[in-house]
């Protein structure tokens, strides 16, 4: 148990390149089905280009916008987020272009607008679907010749901001129904990156639980768990709200101090319908005939946990065990006796090569 606690500080500091620089909560997205996002965002970093970001209400596109930003070389400049949804048309363009003194009502003084603010940083623009095509025609415009002015003024001003923007509408019903300027899509679609919903990425489950839990019960002065019973109904839920709904989840876990009314709510749930499918690695055959017993189902869940992590950092580190050990945040001895307990191989020794002794230069490795 003690190397699942471990298991958050390894999935931030070594899964993802630490060239990239990106956020802990990208780095938390360890899944397979977020592996291509992560390699597509170190391309597209370096570059100007605009991002369109596409996905459920919840699934981390800000979360993707930001290791974006953080890889990319504007990371030192500012990284701003407007919400299109949050606000009316007229506020909107207040907000993203500025507005002089006196251009309407309540306007006391000048007020630069987020694209000055973004100046040479990364704008991102949530709910992109949602802006009133008035202001698609003016984005349009920013985008294409790169300078705006602001409400209620005449002054050219030129920009140079990275645009990101999100969406969970579909843009392409959208420009049919003729509520989304199709130019405007085609300027903004560069680069799509489509982020899946967390029932498609459910090997993240109990890395996003520890996680949220650990800040939780900082934040409130707790300490309270999850057992493992209470995991896997986690993990076999479809979450319709993802990784949000999840955070939600665990926060009302630790404030009401108990796992078992999220528990018996989300056991509800999934008996009034089918229930998702869910990884190999995380069901365990029970006999209808057999005794059965949630203390040995959770410790067999634990050991298969700790033999995959055991195994992703080996590999990553081409086996060097003392940089592992670092990585796992346990001994050296107690990384070698996990090692024959989980009955793991080199590659070598898969190919029938038998490997020399660790060196002492592994030892002390950095």
């Amino acid at each position: 148990m003690a190397l699942s606690v471990h298991l958050r500080s390894y999935v931030c500091e070594f899964i993802i390149p630490r060239g990239l620089y990106m956020s802990e909560g990208l780095g938390l997205c360890s899944s397979a089905k977020m592996q291509p996002i992560r390699e597509l965002i170190g391309k597209v970093a370096a570059t100007n280009t605009t991002v369109l970001l596409r996905g459920e209400s919840g699934v981390g596109k800000e979360v993707v916008a930001r290791a974006i930003h953080k890889a990319s070389p504007r990371a030192h400049r500012q990284f701003l987020k407007v919400n299109c949804a949050a606000l009316p048309g007229e506020l909107l363009e207040s907000e993203l272009f500025g507005h002089e003194k006196g251009a309407f009502t309540g306007a006391y003084r000048q007020k630069p607008g987020k694209f000055e603010a973004a100046d040479q940083g990364t704008l991102l623009l949530d709910e992109i679907g949602e802006m009133p095509q008035r202001l698609q025609a003016k984005l349009l415009h920013v985008l294409q010749d790169g300078e705006f002015s602001r409400v209620g003024g005449e002054k050219i001003i030129g920009t140079d901001v990275r645009l990101i923007a999100s969406t969970n509408r579909d843009l392409e019903t959208a420009m049919r129904a003729h509520q989304f300027r199709e130019d405007l899509y085609y300027r903004l679609n560069v680069i799509e990156i489509r982020i899946p919903p967390l029932r498609e990425r459910r090997e993240e489950i109990p890395v996003l639980v520890d996680h949220f839990l650990t800040r939780f019960n900082s934040q409130y002065g707790r300490k309270i768990e999850i057992p493992a019973d209470s995991m896997r109904v986690f993990v076999e839920y479809h979450w319709p709200g993802n990784i949000r709904e999840l955070e939600n989840a665990v926060k009302r876990v630790v404030v009401l101090g108990t796992h078992r009314t999220v528990h018996q709510e989300i056991a509800a749930t999934l008996g009034r319908g089918p229930r998702p499918a869910v990884t190999t690695a995380s069901v365990t055959t029970i006999n209808p005939d057999q005794m059965i017993s949630l203390k040995d189902i959770a410790r067999q869940a634990a050991r298969d946990a700790e033999r995959v992590a055991i195994k992703e950092v080996l590999d990553r580190v081409h086996w060097n065990r003392a940089k592992a050990a670092r990585l796992l945040q346990i001994s050296y001895k107690a990384l070698l006796y996990k090692i024959v307990q989980c009955g793991l191989v080199t590659p070598e020794e898969k190919q029938g090569v038998v490997p020399e002794p660790a060196s002492r230069n592994e030892v002390v490795a950095s």
